[in-house]
């Protein structure tokens, strides 16, 4: 399945409209990194696309066993620690809270369905990063 996401970064701080063609957000960085603090910031657009796959997961789970839940939480924090060269160690920490009447078991299958999602496996996995294309801008 390939994703395409556009970038256009504005000349003012670090604001970029970020989108998929229909839907579009704001991006930026935070003022001690001289953005304007108006969007998310890189990282915590990865992070938020992690919790909102556990949180759709949760969902998408429950619907099709009929289990009863209300609103799903989720607060993701990261930690991240250079190691020796460029690489990084990045630990993720999730807590998540479900509303609703499940048993403690449901709970846990929920849970453990969730740190199993999509985007989590995704990043998980083998990435290859190609050079960026040079795109020649008419002026």
């Amino acid at each position: 399945m390939s994703t395409k996401i556009n970038v256009k970064n504005l000349s003012v701080g670090y604001q970029s409209i970020i989108s998929n063609g229909k839907h579009a957000i704001i991006g930026d960085e935070p003022i001690p990194s001289q953005g304007t603090d108006l969007g998310f910031s890189p990282v915590e657009l990865v992070l938020a696309g992690i919790a909102m796959c556990k949180v759709a997961t949760i969902r998408n789970v429950a619907r099709r066993k009929g289990w009863d839940i209300g609103e799903v939480d989720a607060q993701l924090t990261q930690d991240v620690h250079r190691q020796e060269g460029k690489s990084f160690k990045t630990s993720v920490n999730s807590q998540i809270s479900i509303e609703g009447t499940i048993t403690d078991e449901q709970h846990a299958y929920l849970i453990k369905k969730a740190d199993n999602c999509y985007v989590t496996r995704l990043l998980q996995g083998e990435w290859d990063f190609q050079e960026s294309d040079s795109l020649q801008l008419v002026k």
